[in-house]
């Protein structure tokens, strides 16, 4: 993948909260509401019309997809139901790749960082177009012999922030990956992966996991460069021009699609956050920043700060860093000692989870910013996934 794109993260979540509470006092009804991207017009994404009936993790239908970039292996994609950010039903999709072998190897679900808010940007569409640039990353995992599962963790609506319907996405993916009887995979012990904003909905699917699906067979969970607090990350943003403006942008609009009534962009929009928001509403993730490169938080939005409780509500609900549940399966985390992300908010978090008794192994890889501490920490993390599949008892550096 890209520098540029690794690096992103770094302090795009931080804008994205930064523009959520630059809430004027204009009203503005020019282009009303919250803008959700162009519909899929493959039918197989969609639910039935009573979706509601079927359990979360459900398989709606399945297809094999017989042209993919993995020789060997055999690739399906699951429909499933799964829910939103205000618990109604959704249908989300997962792309199940099963390389030769036994059926009941390990799985691992694997949350790509998906920066964009149009639908043919998610994994089940990028993974086979060439557009997702962390699909080589998942060599290292199928050269275990392990299934792996790549959730569309955004959702139906790419909803760009919403890391706790991410998480639901995820472990429902994973269910409608046991479910699925083809795949033999039943009784496989599962892990999960992900990395910066993969990574916020890996550590959501963990630390929701318990109770929202407690018979799981979660053995570990790897998650690197978290941004645990984005809205923490705000403080550290200017209201200067930004080359990565656009993707800042981009998490406001997201987030918007999920808590419209916490979130009303309308209330804050200039003329040109207007023009933005319908720009960029259906954009990949490199549309995003070249439509949004050298522009201010100033100039597309409104003065004036908003403290209202259900904006504060909804932010909170997708920190992890402040939402209340915690991991019981073992945690390795890794972060760059250089990383533009913050490392002393995601070691505090960690030592929360620590001192619920959760054994968490978190390492600091020296030298290296965002975009660096990737690859080392990722060999790490499919050792440290390979000794929990191995049933080795869980390192804890807490």
């Amino acid at each position: 993948m890209r520098t540029s794109r690794s690096r992103l993260i770094a302090n795009v979540l931080g804008i994205g909260v930064a523009i959520m509470t630059m809430v004027g006092t204009v009203p503005c009804t020019a282009h009303a509401g919250a803008i959700f991207p162009v519909a899929d017009k493959d039918g197989f994404y969609y639910g039935p019309a009573d979706l509601g009936a079927f359990a979360p993790g459900d398989v709606l239908r399945s297809r094999p997809v017989a042209a993919h970039p993995w020789p060997g292996s055999t690739v399906w994609q699951l429909a499933y139901r799964s829910a939103d950010s205000s618990g109604a039903p959704i249908s989300a999709v997962t792309t199940l790749i099963v390389p030769p072998g036994a059926a009941g190897r390990p799985v691992v679900s694997y949350q790509p960082f998906v920066n964009s808010l149009g639908l043919q940007c998610a994994p089940s569409h990028a993974l086979f177009d060439g557009g997702l640039k962390e699909s080589a990353a998942l060599n290292m995992l199928l050269a275990r012999g392990w299934a792996v599962a790549v959730p569309d963790h955004l959702g139906p609506t790419s909803a760009y922030g919403a890391a706790r319907m991410g998480g639901q996405i995820t472990l429902d993916g994973i269910r409608a990956v046991k479910r699925f009887a083809p795949a033999g995979l039943a009784d496989s012990p599962v892990g999960m992966a992900g990395y910066s904003g993969g990574a916020m909905s890996t550590g959501f699917a963990a630390a929701l996991a318990p109770d929202y699906a407690p018979e799981l067979s979660i053995v570990g969970s790897a998650v690197g460069g978290v941004p645990v607090n984005p809205g923490k990350m705000a403080l550290q943003i200017g209201d200067t021009p930004h080359p990565l403006f656009g993707l800042g942008f981009a998490v406001a609009v997201g987030l918007e699609r999920e808590y419209p009534a916490a979130l009303p962009l309308d209330r804050a929009l200039t003329p040109a956050g207007f023009a933005m928001r319908e720009r960029i509403a259906n954009s990949c993730v490199d549309d995003i920043i070249s439509a949004g490169a050298g522009h201010s938080i100033g100039e597309m939005f409104n003065r004036g700060m908003e403290n209202d409780p259900a904006m504060i509500a909804a932010m909170h609900e997708n920190s992890l860093e402040i939402a209340p549940e915690v991991p019981r399966v073992p945690v390795y985390e890794w972060h760059g000692g250089n990383d533009q992300v913050p490392l002393d908010l995601a070691r505090a978090t960690a030592g929360r989870y620590c001192a619920a008794g959760t054994p968490v192994q978190f390492d600091v890889i020296p030298g290296t910013d965002h975009a660096t501490a990737i690859a080392p920490g990722a060999m790490n993390a499919v050792g440290y996934l390979a000794d929990r599949f191995a049933g080795r008892p869980a390192p804890s550096n807490c």
